[in-house]
């Protein structure tokens, strides 16, 4: 089994800003192949199912975020999973909007959701899909990360959900590294490396 696990603030008044693209992600997979997110489990909500034939667990961490690693870890106990088996979904403002990297490890890059995973599990080695969210222009970091997406944006947040989804979905049935090829890519409309 693998554990699935997007990164976000719960409760209403953050289901639409930057910060809660992780949750979204999850949700997307777990609309796509019919999974409940509803179990209660201390500090999560999970749900169990399959993706491409093989078991996986979704989770939404009910910490806020900068306390992500705690549930996460008490679930990988849970199930007997290690770290190998976690791929964590974040939004990840160091890259441009529509960009998404997939790493196997590596540090926080200073994303107070990692850096509480990687206390927390005491490891670097897991799987990330990170989000770009970066909108191109200067901004507050803590300020736009908790914002609503702007109107405009609404359509394409939905495209780049989808897009990070089937990510997900390619790392699961084929491996880290097929699923980098086909999905790393730089933000849309850029041609030089970031």
């Amino acid at each position: 089994m693998c554990c699935v696990a997007g990164l976000g603030n719960p409760g209403i008044r953050y289901e639409a800003t930057p910060h809660n693209i992780g949750f979204r992600v999850v949700e997307e997979l777990a609309q796509r192949h019919a999974i409940r997110i509803t179990k209660n489990e201390g500090t999560a909500l999970t749900g169990s199912g399959r993706i491409r034939e093989k078991g996986v667990l979704l989770v939404k961490p009910q910490t806020f975020m900068n306390n992500s690693g705690t549930g996460i870890k008490a679930i990988l106990e849970y199930r007997n999973l290690t770290s190998r088996d976690l791929i964590v979904v974040y939004d990840e403002l160091d890259l441009p909007w529509t960009a998404l990297r997939i790493k196997t490890s590596g540090s926080a890059a200073g994303h107070n959701g990692v850096k509480s995973i990687i206390a927390a599990l005491k490891t670097e080695v897991f799987m990330r899909v990170r989000v770009g969210i970066h909108p191109g222009h200067p901004v507050e970091a803590m300020e736009y990360v908790l914002a609503p997406f702007e109107r405009a944006w609404r359509e394409e947040v939905d495209q780049v959900v989808s897009y990070t989804a089937d990510a997900v979905e390619s790392i699961i049935a084929e491996g880290a590294v097929q699923a980098m090829a086909k999905f790393n890519r730089r933000a849309q409309g850029t041609t030089e490396e970031e």
